[in-house]
């Protein structure tokens, strides 16, 4: 089990939304997450990568609060690099920097360090990881799973006390996903994570189910999956998607 987080490290939100364009995505959030390992579901479209990016301060809510530790996220980007980190679905909208050595010096360098310092710290991680031999290279040489897991270790080299994972594990093969997966499950952050399959949250501390960009559902694994899974069956068995939306 991994250790307890600290006090200011809670993720609070109070009455949070978030509308664009005269369209409402996500209304009348109000959560404490305080647990190791949260998972998120809900149908495509319900909000799930749009909550994820509120909680991140990637973007600001348009009602209510987001603080993480007290603080507003969207507010002071600096002070949330060692608070929370973020894995996208699609690592190639996350990578920035031509080469691995220079993706991963990037946050550091954001949080403070010199660039002596940023490449010792980035050396000792792919030494850690037994991928030493990756620094120099292009990121283009890497595989869709190769560059997945260095978006995880730019994420893991500012050591934050949260991780945010939007399915990621979608498009990867078997053999990385349970990789990625052992390196996930060993990590002393608190994962809160967005994914389609319920076995992924096998081991979690709560499930938070998202319709429409509402809270349906709150609450352990066990009930919430199952409730889930039985709605989601019953509209499958009634082509549910059939209907335009005007």
């Amino acid at each position: 089990m991994p250790p307890p987080l600290p006090n200011n490290s809670s993720l609070n939100l109070k009455d949070a939304g978030y509308a664009v364009a005269g369209r409402t995505i996500l209304s009348g959030l109000t959560l404490s997450l305080t647990e190791q390992r949260i998972g998120i579901i809900g149908r495509n479209g319900s909000g799930k990568s749009t909550f994820l990016r509120l909680v991140a301060g990637l973007i600001a809510p348009t009602t209510g609060e987001v603080q993480i530790g007290g603080v507003a996220p969207a507010s002071d980007r600096k002070a949330m690099l060692a608070r929370i980190g973020i894995l996208f679905q699609n690592p190639d909208h996350q990578i920035i920097f031509p080469t691995v050595g220079e993706e991963l010096a990037f946050g550091l360098r954001q949080q403070g360090l010199d660039k002596t310092q940023a490449t010792a710290q980035v050396r000792a991680l792919l030494a850690h990881h037994g991928r030493s031999h990756w620094e120099p290279e292009p990121v283009t040489a890497l595989s869709q799973g190769q560059r997945h897991f260095l978006c995880l270790l730019a994420v893991l080299a500012m050591k934050p006390q949260t991780i945010l994972l939007d399915e990621p594990f979608a498009g990867l093969d078997l053999p990385t996903q349970a990789r990625l997966g052992r390196e996930l499950a060993k990590l002393p952050q608190r994962l809160v994570l967005i994914t389609h399959d319920p076995k992924a949250l096998a081991g979690y501390d709560r499930v938070i189910w998202l319709e429409n960009g509402r809270l349906r559902a709150d609450g352990p694994v066990g009930p919430v999956v199952a409730e889930f899974t039985e709605t989601m069956a019953r509209l499958g068995d009634v082509d549910a998607d059939t209907d335009l939306t005007l």
